[in-house]
Parts: structure tokens; C-alpha cells; sequence
């Protein structure tokens, strides 16, 4: 099963996930203050753990680029901390902005003057930083892609607690309130400016329907702000369609490299044929987003990140997600499949990535990357699996025509999950993080060997077959 030989195997990470670790390398955001917050933790809204104590990428990149560069990876997709480069407000840097009869933002403009004002106010030795950081990757004949927001924003523009505590309109509201449209547009515009010259692709934005989703609906996952509004949600979807757009034009100002959008994509399947045609429109629902985008031709690559599926039957009348499916499995357990689950308790289903690379190929047309696809898997059980039937999914997509670029594996190193902190681990690298020794996993050396050849080879096949880890 050979891949082009210009297909990129790599890792994605992100700032708040992986800068954090070392002395120096702390940064307050909304995420910061919301994973802080005591009655969070006292809730067991958040685990506890707290992402100062983790992998310290700001101060160990050049180990990890080792370690990525002995496995054969050349590609990377970073990140870069809007709170990190503007811990200060940019309001008062003032921007034309054109807006439709409804009120609705068109365009936002930021001339050189602008970036040049805005400097003023920047943390310009966080963005000289950033350029070290991108050029040591690039300085090995690498590949990168820069993706502008990770989900942390600027406590100036989105207090969560003040939120969750006051209402959105009391409060910093983030993808709430438009302000934080314009100032994004302003940040995206910055940094193509400075960065343009180490980027090879950009990326707007990371997996937003988990942002209006698990920080307005899904309150369990432990998001902020932990407001529960199905039209707060719809009015962050909104903004962050508009946020993507004005964003793709500024960095079009700058650059001439194609712009994208990372988006979480689950592959929704019926448990029976009956329910079909129903799944199909939730899941027409689900990638509207980049629909939409696509339909304003302000897209020009796909960022695809996938780790499990949704399985829907009837439940009281109603077509639902099934639990003992997908990523509604038993933790460290089996789906109902009889397919592993990871510590996530995310089911193991290759397939679903096949189905949906062929789906998104015939509906967008566009050069994808797998950005994001992992397991949380601490003992390496199954990650070896995972990574090679992954593979052959993405192989066999490819085969059937649709146009993927690259695999970035999520990740190389353990890191700070979120509010689950660092109880799952989904890295090919074992970090202490205590010490913050990085030790290979199995699944590393797998990596490797694929990686190197631009091929699974048959004596890794194997591992694609998923029956010596299905329970009967």
C-alpha cells in the first residue's frame, strides 16, 4: 500500500496543549482562567490538572522536531496563541469594517498601518519566539501549517466565569458578541504579515463546532463558558463563519499561500437502513459550516480531523446517537460493535474515515489533510492498530479518487487535553511530566516505519486487521 511520494506524514499540536511546562512559558486566556476556576474543579467540570505543569513545547520544540524528524515526519500543523501575542486589548487600533443592510459584517480592512500600529501594543518578543520556533522546523526542509486559533481566546475578549456568572451581556462575550470578529480579522492579518514567510499553508480556525457546541449545548464536556443556549450557540456558529471569512481575506492581503479550515468531523452512520435518508440530513447539518464556506469560495483546502463515529437509532419516537457506539463507548472498554474503545472512550472505526474522505471528496472537491487522528490510549494497546487501519482507510479513499495531501498524527507527544487535563494521553511519545523526558512508544516505531517507506508494509499490514482486537 504505497502513498505519493509527496504525501506528508506528520503531527498536528496546539499552543495551549503543548507550549505550557516551563517557567516562562505561562499565558492567561479564557482557558486558563476557566481550567483555574475553583468551582469547576470542585464540580468535576475540569480534571484538576493544570496545563503550566505540562509538555513545554515553548521551551523543548527543538527535542520534539528531533524526535518528529527521526520518525520521518515533514510535515507539522501548529499554532500560535492570540493571548500569547496580544495579552492587551486591540480596540482602540480602529479598522474599517463594511457591513450589509442587516447589520452583518462583509469586510474588515487592515492595511500595513494597521499591523504597523498594532505592533505597538503586541508582545513582539512571543511572536519573535513563535519564529524560532516555525523556523527550526523549516530550517530542516520541512513543511508547515499555521493555524491562527486553537479555541483559547484573550481574557479581554471573552471572560467565561463573568460570563457564566453575569450572562453574555454583561460580560466579555467571545464568539458572541461581533467585536471578536473584527478583532480576529486584525490578529489573522498580523500574523500573515510577520509569518507569511515560514508558512506553507494556513489554516483559520480548529475544529469551531466544537466550540459552539461543547461551550453552549454539551455543558458536560466541560467547555467554557458553560452557558447553555441553543441560540448562543447558533450566534457563536455565525460570528465564527464570519470570523473565517474575514480572516481568509486578510491573509489573502498578505500571502499567497492557500488558506483552509480544520474542522471536527464525526462519520454519522444509521444502525439500520430505515434510518438513512435521516442520518443523511444530520449529518448535511453537521458539516454546514464548511458548506457554507465552500459556497462563498472562501475555502481552499479541508483540515480533517477524525477519531470515531455516531451511530443513531430510534429512541421514544426520536432518531438519537446511540451510547455503546462511537464516541459514546465505554471508557477503556468495547463498543457494542465489539470494536476496542480508547481511554476516551471512542470506538475504534477506521471505516467511517474511508466513508468520509469518498463523502467529502464528491461534496467540496477540495485537497484534503488528515490534521487530527489519534487514540487516547496511555498502555499503547491499540494505537498500533488504530494507526495502520487508519492508514489503509486513507489508502483506500484515495485509490476510489479522493484527493488527500497528508496524514498528521494527534500527536507526538502526551499534552494537556482540555478539561480532562492529562488524563488522556494520545501521544506516540510517552511524557514524563514531572521530568519532562519523552520516551517512544510502540506505535512510535510503527509510525516510523510507515512514515519512512511512504508505505504500509506488509509486514505492518496486519495490524489493519482489526479482528485480533475485536472482542466476539
Amino acid at each position: 500500500m504505497k502513498f505519493p511520494k509527496n504525501f506528508m506524514f506528520g503531527y498536528s499540536w496546539s499552543g495551549f496543549q503543548f507550549e505550557m511546562g516551563l517557567p516562562g512559558s505561562e499565558v492567561e486566556s479564557d482557558w486558563w482562567v476557566w481550567v483555574h476556576d475553583k468551582e469547576n474543579i470542585a464540580s468535576g467540570l475540569v480534571s484538576g490538572d493544570l496545563p503550566e505543569n505540562g509538555p513545554a513545547y515553548w521551551h523543548l520544540y527543538k527535542q520534539d522536531h528531533d524526535i518528529a524528524e527521526k520518525l520521518g515526519m515533514d510535515c507539522i500543523r501548529g499554532g500560535i496563541e492570540w493571548a500569547r501575542i496580544f495579552p492587551k486589548p486591540t480596540f482602540d487600533v480602529k479598522v474599517d469594517v463594511e457591513k450589509d443592510e442587516e447589520g452583518n459584517i462583509i469586510s474588515v480592512d487592515v492595511p500595513e498601518s494597521t499591523i504597523k500600529e498594532l505592533e505597538k501594543i503586541a508582545n513582539m518578543e512571543a511572536l519573535e519566539h513563535y519564529r524560532k520556533i516555525y523556523s527550526d522546523w523549516k530550517e530542516r526542509g520541512k513543511t508547515f501549517i499555521l493555524n491562527l486559533y486553537h479555541w483559547p481566546l484573550p481574557l479581554w475578549i471573552h471572560d467565561p466565569i463573568a460570563v457564566r456568572k453575569l450572562g453574555p451581556d454583561r460580560a466579555p462575550a467571545g464568539w458572541l458578541d461581533e467585536k471578536t470578529v473584527v478583532e480576529f480579522v486584525k490578529f489573522a492579518a498580523f500574523v500573515a504579515y510577520h509569518l507569511d514567510d515560514l508558512v506553507d499553508m494556513w489554516s483559520t480556525m480548529n475544529e469551531p463546532n466544537v466550540v459552539y457546541n461543547q461551550g453552549y449545548i454539551n455543558l458536560r464536556s466541560g467547555f467554557p463558558p458553560g452557558y447553555l443556549s441553543f441560540e448562543a450557540a447558533e450566534k457563536a456558529k455565525f460570528n465564527l463563519i464570519q470570523a473565517h471569512i474575514g480572516a481568509y481575506d486578510a491573509i489573502k492581503e498578505y500571502s499567497e499561500k492557500s488558506v483552509g479550515v480544520i474542522y471536527a468531523f464525526a462519520w454519522h452512520d444509521p444502525l439500520a437502513e430505515e434510518y438513512k435518508d435521516e442520518v443523511e440530513e444530520i449529518r448535511k447539518k453537521d458539516y454546514e459550516f464548511v458548506t457554507i464556506l465552500h459556497s462563498k469560495g472562501k475555502l481552499d483546502w479541508i483540515g480533517v480531523n477524525y477519531y470515531s463515529r455516531l451511530v443513531y437509532g430510534a429512541k421514544d419516537g426520536h432518531l438519537v446517537p446511540l451510547p455503546g457506539y462511537g464516541f459514546m463507548s465505554e471508557r477503556g472498554g468495547f463498543a457494542k460493535s465489539g470494536r476496542p474503545a480508547s481511554d476516551f472512550g471512542w470506538e475504534m472505526y477506521p471505516e467511517g474515515l474511508e466513508n468520509l474522505l469518498k463523502y467529502l471528496n464528491n461534496a467540496y472537491e477540495l485537497p484534503m489533510i488528515i490534521t487530527e487522528n489519534g487514540m487516547a490510549d496511555a498502555a499503547d494497546r491499540y494505537r498500533p492498530h488504530y494507526l495502520v487501519s487508519h492508514l489503509k482507510a486513507v489508502y483506500n479513499a484515495m485509490k476510489e479518487g479522493a484527493d488527500v495531501r497528508g496524514y498528521l498524527h494527534w500527536s507526538l507527544t502526551d499534552n494537556y487535553e482540555w478539561a480532562q487535563g492529562f488524563r488522556m494521553r494520545f501521544g506516540l511519545v510517552y511524557v514524563d511530566f514531572e521530568t519532562k523526558k519523552r520516551y517512544l512508544r510502540p506505535s512510535a516505531l510503527v509510525f516510523r516505519e510507515i512514515a519512512t517507506q511512504k508505505e504500509i508494509p506488509e509486514e505492518l499490514a496486519h495490524l489493519a486487521d482489526l479482528k485480533f482486537v475485536t472482542r466476539k
